[in-house]
Formats: C-alpha cells, structure tokens, sequence
C-alpha cells in the first residue's frame, strides 16, 4: 500500500516543526518525519528572538511558551579598564518581548508539536529517517524513510527539506551549496553560577581567544571560540591545560571552572557558512539550514529558519489546498527569503573580517576607547546590533489562517 499525504516534512527543527504547524492550521494534510525519537540535543540553538515570540503571541501559543523555564538576555556589554559599556539593548526594541529569551530547544519544539498534533491534518513520525528521495518524470515525488518498522516510502505533492546543514534530502536532490570562508570553530561547554548573577550576554576577550558567556537558569553556556582545524590538537592537550585556558579569561570564576571535568564535556562545532544559489527543485523546498548554514555569531540562525517558514507557509499554503504547487510557487519563497538570508550572512562575513580575524591571530582585544566613549554618549546606537539580532532584514508575521487567540491554541 503506498502512503500519500499532501506536504512531506523532513526534519523536526525550529523550521520544520514551524512549517508543519501553519500548514496544518491552513488545512493542509502535513507528515512530520524526524530521525531522532525525541528532541533532547545539547547545544543546539537555544535563543528564541523578539520577533520569534511576536509569531508564538500571534499564533495563540505564549501563555504556554512563557510556562517554560527560561532566561532573558536584555543586554549585551562590554568591559574594559574597569567601565562597563552597553553596546547591544534589545529594551530598545519596539518589541511586546523586547529580550532574547534562552530556553531549552526541546522545550520549544515539544511545544510547537503539542499546538500541531491538536490540528487534524497533521502526524508526526518519531524515530523515521529519510533516506533517499522519490522521483517521477523528473519531479520530486515524495521520500523513502527508515522508521521504527522497517523501511517505507511516502508520496507527497511536496517535500521541504529541514534536515539542516547536512541535508540527506537537499544531496538526494543535488542542489550545491556555495561554501564562504570561516576561520573559525566554536567549542561549547557549561559552566555553573550563583542564583543571583545579572542575565547579560558577555564576552571575555584575550589575545588569539576569546569566550561568549551565555546566562542560562542554572548554568552559563560558553562558547569558546578558537582557529578552525585545531580541535584535535585541543583534546590532546587535555583538560588541565583547557581550563587554564579558560580561567585566563574567567578569572573571577575558577571554582565554576573547576567543574570542568573532560574534554568529553567540551562539543565542538565546526562552523560552516554556505548558501545553495537555487533553494528549490520540482517538488523539493529548501529551508533553514539546509537552504544557508549561518555562523553562530547572535545566534541567528534559528531566527532566520522560522522566518523562512513562515514565509514559506504564507505563500504555500493555498497553492497545498488546491494540490497545485510548482516550480514558480517554490520560486516565490526564495525570493522572498534570499534578500535577508544574504545580508546577514554579508553581516556576518564583514564580523569574522574586523572582529573575528584580528583578535583569532592575536590582536590585542581591548575595545577601543573611542569606541567605547561614542556607546557611552550615545546610548541609543545599542538598538542598531538589538534589530539585527533580535528582530533581523524582513520579519515575517503570521499569516491569518494560523493565528488564534490567546488560550485557544491546542
């Protein structure tokens, strides 16, 4: 018996789980397929954005979103020679939830699948992983997937890749992407803290390395930036000389730092950024990070692929009613969805270049006084890297067929 639905969904991330969401309260007939049998992954993209909350406002969903345990990030500074400077406020933002908040990526999604299993045209599939793609006269026609009784194919009238920067479904597909340089990988590790530390986003910067604390409710999440290549040479070393390392630059925590125990508590990622030049096949969508790995410089890139599902459900889902969806529909979300993805990846870029490099080959980290001085005259420069973080190049907004009022959802 062949197994058909309307829109194939591969990957339960942020964009997937946003797709299959909108989509089902569009009417649409919607198969959630994710590898994994729950959504427990450490370090993944734990920031929620302002505009991010907006859309759970919209969609009837933040009483239950603001139930989770989480932390707000207000504020982003600086320290140098003794001064403490704001150079990120997202307070400034004319936001209803003007903060990053950090919670727990499960949390998130098990949220998001909650509100979409309420709908009736949606299933979701724990433990199945796709592995190849269906073809018919050129087209994408649906996938073959591995699931928890054996292997199977679905047919769909679409498929949309969100299986991230590894895509299985976009290789299937042979679409390219176009790699951009990056001389770095980031290696994150948590550290715990006192219940009454001030949640702000902090960086501590010393020659040819620097640190990202991240406040979260128990714990400070790090990431530890460093030049690419060397993570081997860095478990070799081993943990001793790790926490020198980072004591050097944490010098106020050495108790937290002691709570470092292996490398085995240390998880590299190896930062890649690339963008495919088309996100789109017949029968085949890319999206989030399967259509652009972004650097994890503010935590964007989850913004980015919820925008991107968004969009792509607001255009998507009449031409799913009435099961007409080609070439041109799947055009329409990349142009829509490439202007922003390019310039914060521009952004990005121009970051690694005068922030990033300098400071990686040994420059000395101290922010220049200038710089420092014209943050303290003018305050309100902070809203500029609030918008790009926090709200970033052409929010999307909830179409009005998925949005419901407060306490109805699910």
């Amino acid at each position: 018996m062949v197994e058909e639905t309307t829109c194939a969904i591969v990957g339960g991330g942020p964009a997937g789980m946003v797709l299959g969401l909108l989509l089902a309260r569009a009417g649409v007939q919607v198969t959630l397929m994710e590898k994994h049998g729950d959504f427990l992954r450490d370090f993944r993209g734990d920031t929620v954005h302002p505009t991010t909350m907006r859309l759970l406002d919209e969609l009837g969903l933040w009483e239950p979103f603001a139930a989770l345990p989480f932390t707000e990030v207000r504020t982003a500074k600086l320290e140098s020679d003794g001064r403490s400077v704001t150079y990120v406020d997202f307070e400034r933002l004319r936001q209803p939830h003007p903060f990053v908040a950090m919670v727990p990526q499960w949390d998130l999604l098990n949220l998001l699948a909650d509100a979409a299993k309420a709908e009736p045209g949606f299933s979701l599939r724990m433990n199945t992983e796709v592995t190849g793609l269906l073809w018919e006269d050129g087209r994408v026609a649906g996938v073959r997937y591995r699931g928890p009784d054996g292997p199977g194919e679905l047919r769909a009238e679409l498929t949309v890749a969100c299986d991230g920067r590894w895509s299985v479904t976009r290789q299937a597909a042979g679409l390219k992407a176009r790699e951009y340089p990056v001389r770095f990988d980031v290696w994150w590790f948590r550290l715990p803290h006192k219940e009454d530390t001030e949640y702000s986003f902090l960086p501590r910067l010393g020659p040819g390395k620097g640190l990202a604390v991240i406040p979260r409710e128990r714990y400070f999440q790090i990431a530890n930036l460093g030049p690419k290549g060397i993570d081997a040479q860095l478990r070799a070393r081993g943990i001793d000389a790790f926490r020198r390392d980072v004591e050097e630059l944490l010098p106020d925590m050495p108790e937290s730092v002691a709570a470092l125990q292996s490398m085995d508590d240390v998880k590299h990622l190896d930062v890649h950024v690339n963008r495919l030049r088309r996100w789109h096949t017949d029968g085949l969508l890319c999206i989030g990070d399967a259509a652009h790995a972004m650097s994890p410089l503010g935590g964007v890139g989850i913004n980015l692929a919820i925008q991107d599902a968004v969009a792509a459900a607001t255009l998507l889902a009449e031409p799913l009613r009435r099961h007409r969806v080609g070439v041109r529909e799947l055009a329409a979300v990349h142009r829509r969805r490439v202007f922003p993805t390019v310039v914060t990846q521009l952004v990005q870029q121009l970051l690694h270049r005068m922030l990033l490099g300098p400071l990686l080959r040994g420059a000395d980290p101290t922010p220049p006084a200038a710089l420092l001085g014209l943050m303290k005259r003018l305050p309100w420069l902070s809203a500029v890297p609030a918008y790009f973080v926090g709200v970033g190049v052409r929010p999307e907004h909830a179409p009005d067929f998925a949005r419901r009022a407060p306490g109805s959802a699910g």
